[in-house]
């Protein structure tokens, strides 16, 4: 939040076309993963950053800044998630929004909680009163663009509205909170997904990849929505799904 005002003297680097690093993500990741070992040194790490370290047993899966273009740019839609995974299972999640200063938090079978405050997912049942979160594909994911926009041409003729704010983390905070009835992307990396993947579990919702399967965290093709709303998503990308993308 301090680095919000000075950021026509930060330090950005170009990882790949759309996709931007600052020295507040490098910052952020070392100073979570520090925090982290001190209590449990023998924990291993996922991070968007530094990639993979450590024992795989218990599996700290963090995104020190998601959003990163919206930082850049001074876009107030950022979050930091970090979800913690056990021989392969989510056990815990937390997304953090900096501006909202909302913290959203899940412990498998103990519920998901925004700010300590019990939160479920939307009673939405209908499409059509629907709103909907997605993001666009990027980087390698654009020889799926011409899917995703029958995808998206579909989805808006039959919804109430689509955002995009361009942060997956929060996007899915917001489903299982209930602001969001649904959500879907193409390409995502795990620690995009992991934390948010829970809380929507948690809060009562449903989350896949895009053919209803249980492969999101490694295809990074990912569905959430309310039970009602999750399923009729389903059958409008049943028809725009390739090989690829199921």
């Amino acid at each position: 939040m301090r680095n919000l005002n000075r950021l026509g003297s930060l330090k950005i680097a170009t990882k790949a076309h759309n996709e931007f690093v600052t020295e507040i993500d490098h910052l952020a990741e070392r100073e979570i993963m520090a925090t982290i070992h001190k209590g449990y040194p023998d924990h291993g790490f996922l991070a968007e950053e530094s990639g993979r370290s450590g024992k795989d047993d218990y599996l700290w899966i963090i995104d020190p800044l998601d959003g990163t273009t919206n930082f850049i740019h001074g876009f107030p839609v950022f979050a930091v998630s970090v979800g913690l995974q056990h021989r392969g299972r989510l056990e815990h999640g937390v997304v953090y929004d900096p501006m909202r200063q909302e913290l959203f938090t899940a412990s498998r079978g103990a519920g998901a909680q925004l700010d300590g405050r019990r939160i479920r997912v939307s009673e939405q049942r209908h499409l059509e009163n629907s709103l909907i979160g997605t993001g666009f594909p990027y980087r390698a994911n654009r020889q799926w663009l011409d899917n995703y926009l029958e995808m998206l041409k579909d989805i808006l003729v039959a919804t109430a509205g689509i955002r995009r704010p361009g942060a997956a983390a929060l996007d899915l905070a917001f489903v299982a909170a209930g602001r969001l009835d649904g959500f879907w992307e193409i390409g995502l990396k795990p620690w995009d997904m992991a934390a948010g993947k829970l809380l929507i579990q948690e809060a009562g919702g449903r989350v896949s990849d895009l053919a209803g399967g249980d492969s999101c965290m490694d295809s990074g093709n990912i569905l959430a929505g309310t039970p009602k709303i999750y399923e009729q998503l389903l059958k409008l990308l049943k028809p725009h799904l390739t090989p690829d993308l199921k």
